[in-house]
């Protein structure tokens, strides 16, 4: 039987997972309302609850594993609080101390930079504050690692909280068109490997 993949515009409020047990998780939106996918289908990697973005998924576990190692990059657009500062951008590059699972870590350096213009991209459902509480901006930060939170933490790390988080880009695949919410079933996920 040939494996199905796709790629999804998770929205936000959404987890990246078809089924929960955890009483506290019982009333969440999940996956699979969101299309009819076969059965066996697993998100590559997650998006937490507020995040958005692109989530690729796929019956085939050793695409999975490729998608989901540091050999595939993660570029995700940052609404952060305040105008983010040169500096702020520079200490990204470089790599912040975070603390993941008790333990303090240090990012690996990766790519990071201002976005001139912010980005086109649907309202999302729970409204971001807008102006009057202060200005904001947007950067691009592209990841070869994913640590829990680890987009949030680096930009609290260096003083500008994140606001809103969206990923955009897997390896060479990307959000483009797509809707909020939409499902593409992709014909290979081999070729982007």
């Amino acid at each position: 039987m040939a494996h199905k993949h796709f790629k999804l515009f998770k929205p936000y409020g959404y987890l990246s997972q078809f089924q929960t047990n955890a009483k506290h998780e019982r009333n969440k939106k999940l996956l699979g309302t969101l299309y009819d996918f076969p059965k066996g289908t697993m998100a590559i990697g997650r998006l937490d609850k507020n995040s958005e973005g692109l989530l690729l998924l796929t019956t085939d576990g050793k695409v999975s594993h490729h998608f989901t190692s540091s050999k595939v990059e993660k570029e995700y657009f940052a609404q952060v609080d305040g105008e983010i500062s040169t500096e702020a951008i520079k200490r990204i590059k470089q790599g912040v101390s975070i603390v993941v699972k008790g333990e303090a870590y240090t990012t690996k350096p990766c790519a990071a930079r201002l976005l001139k213009m912010p980005p086109n991209f649907p309202e999302r459902a729970k409204k971001i504050r807008d102006e009057r509480h202060g200005k904001t901006s947007w950067i691009s930060i592209t990841l070869s690692e994913g640590k829990f939170h680890q987009v949030r933490k680096m930009t609290a790390q260096v003083g500008f909280p994140t606001l809103r988080l969206v990923r955009v880009r897997i390896g060479n695949i990307t959000l483009e068109g797509l809707d909020m919410g939409a499902v593409m079933p992709l014909s290979e996920l081999g070729q982007f490997c």
